[in-house]
């Protein structure tokens, strides 16, 4: 039970578009990730949120 599902948040457009897991015990720092953002229409940053 060491993973939980996290929400990743745009940091441009500040809209939360992906969900995804992490594990808590190996990744004890939030998620940065590059993805497609559908609103913007551009790989962006997203970032974890809650």
């Amino acid at each position: 039970m060491n993973r939980i599902i996290v929400t990743l948040e745009c940091t441009e457009c500040k809209r939360r578009n992906y969900t995804t897991t992490r594990n808590k015990r190996l990744h004890a720092e939030k998620y940065r990730i590059k993805k497609y953002c559908p609103f913007d229409r551009k790989h962006t940053e997203h970032k974890e949120s809650k």
